[in-house]
């Protein structure tokens, strides 16, 4: 193992490679742009050195958090980042209660069913004009995981709701910034990183709004009927208080980090996916129709359910694959070893932070048939049935698997099924297929770039389809009646 400072020195050295290669990539795409199949060229090293890129930013900010986070202790309580007995305790305690409220079961899937319809009304209230998705996708998502740790949903317009859900999508974006990099390279440049000062912020706002919403479900608190997390965990508090241990693990900073973890993973990683589906179908339209037209065939007008995965595998096959190219946690949390183990030549002593790299599997050329293409085909027999691939590890793997892994499968089926049983998604007027971007936005997860989308309904994109295919129809028709009234009577 290097030391510290070792390590930093590297770092320094890879970001400075890396600044270079990009002015140099830049430059070459940008004196290049007006040859024909130049996007094309290059499109790859863009992407891997993007990815270069995102690897290099969160192997600093895994080695910071390693480094206590310059003195911030609060900052390993919850289950994200927290380790140790703490982390085992609030892990164990969380799947448990997120498996009595209903989390990857049918009381999460009459949740999302219930959430469904609000986020339709959105998407038709732009009439088929082009819009950004990512506010109503991720309020949507976060309603799912504010029902199941608060026991309620909230409107749209609620601004503690928005401002939370904005707040948690903002901060994901700041902590990848290239300003925030070198706050943790460089803690001294702090007093001048605006980023820095705004993260801190919506981290001190939001832990402020938990709290509250803490305090009002504790002052309504029935420990005969919790209503979500949060009661739970005060439940347990309370009983552990009452018994006479005052120094557990059920303690107010664990409480509002672990309610800030859950409601923070399972918004964006959730909803970033979705946008990720949506923008993919206005890509790659023919692949949109398959979708729709299996949809149609299988279930109609009626509501999707989970119970129809199993009938849609080419529906399945596209969200897997969604789930694979967008790759949006490259880089899993840190792991620690729990013995002495040699891997691949290198020995590795026990209690060493490790990093895994899921793109490794993700995008592995032995694995995939076109690992940096979208081709749904990836999860699909020759009988055009849906096969499970090892390889597939967006939800990381061992201990610290995505604790939603089941309800984030469900939100993905449910509200991509009912979004394209509804809605034509498409580029907006004047920007074709091949100008939608692919190029991730760096972040702390792989987000797409801003883009809009139009959500044309889907009643009404068949009436165009209609009305275009019988003007083609009657203008056939007349033609050859037209020629054979006049090939008899002249």
């Amino acid at each position: 193992m290097q030391r510290s400072g070792c390590f930093h020195n590297s770092i320094k050295c890879s970001y400075s490679n890396l600044i270079h290669y990009l002015q140099r990539i830049s430059k070459i795409v940008t004196d290049d742009h007006d040859q024909k199949g130049c996007r094309d060229k290059y499109i790859d090293i863009w992407y891997m050195l993007i990815m270069k890129w995102h690897i290099i930013v969160n192997i600093i900010i895994h080695f910071i958090i390693t480094l206590n986070c310059h003195g911030n202790k609060q900052f390993f309580t919850g289950i994200l980042f927290a380790n140790g007995d703490s982390w085992k305790e609030m892990r164990r305690f969380a799947l448990t209660n997120l498996r009595d409220f209903g989390m990857g079961k049918k009381g999460s899937e009459e949740r999302i069913l219930e959430e469904i319809p609000y986020l339709i009304e959105v998407f038709e209230k732009h009439e088929g004009k082009a819009f950004d998705t990512t506010q109503p996708v991720i309020y949507a998502v976060s309603n799912i995981i504010s029902a199941i740790v608060y026991g309620r949903r909230f409107e749209y317009t609620d601004p503690l709701f928005t401002g939370m859900a904005d707040r948690a999508n903002e901060s994901i974006h700041l902590t990848g910034s290239a300003s925030i990099q070198m706050y943790n390279m460089f803690p001294w440049l702090g007093p001048w990183i605006n980023d820095l000062t705004r993260l801190k912020k919506n981290i001190a706002d939001s832990k402020m709004v938990v709290t509250e919403l803490v305090r009002g479900l504790k002052e309504t608190l029935n420990p005969q009927m919790c209503r979500g997390f949060v009661d739970s965990f005060l439940v347990r508090k309370q009983t552990l208080e009452e018994s006479g241990n005052l120094d557990s693990f059920y303690h107010d900073d664990n409480l509002v980090f672990s309610v800030a973890n859950l409601f923070g993973a399972g918004t964006d990683t959730t909803g970033t996916t979705l946008r990720w589906g949506l923008l993919l179908m206005a890509k790659y339209p023919h692949i949109q129709d398959q979708v729709q037209e299996e949809i149609s065939r299988v279930i109609g007008s009626r509501q999707p359910l989970v119970e129809n995965r199993k009938n849609l595998p080419y529906t399945d096959a596209v969200i897997h694959e969604t789930q694979r190219l967008a790759n949006i946690v490259p880089m899993a949390v840190p792991h620690t070893t729990s013995r002495d183990v040699t891997f691949q030549g290198y020995f590795i002593k026990k209690g060493t932070s490790v990093i895994p790299l899921l793109t490794s599997v993700l995008q592995d050329d032995s694995e995939w048939e076109s690992p940096r293409t979208f081709n749904p085909s990836h999860f699909l027999d020759e009988q055009g049935l849906f096969v499970k691939m090892d390889a597939f590890m967006a939800f990381s793997a061992g201990r610290r698997v995505c604790l939603g892994e089941g309800l984030a499968r469900m939100e993905l089926f449910l509200f991509f099924t009912s979004l394209l049983q509804h809605f034509c998604f498409s580029p907006p007027t004047g920007v074709t297929e091949e100008d939608l971007d692919l190029t991730p936005a760096v972040g702390f997860t792989l987000n797409p770039s801003p883009h809009q989308l139009c959500a044309i309904y889907l009643s009404i994109y068949l009436s165009i389809y209609l009305s275009i295919y019988l003007s083609i129809y009657l203008s056939i028709y007349l033609s050859i009646y037209l020629s054979i009234y006049l090939s008899i009577y002249l």
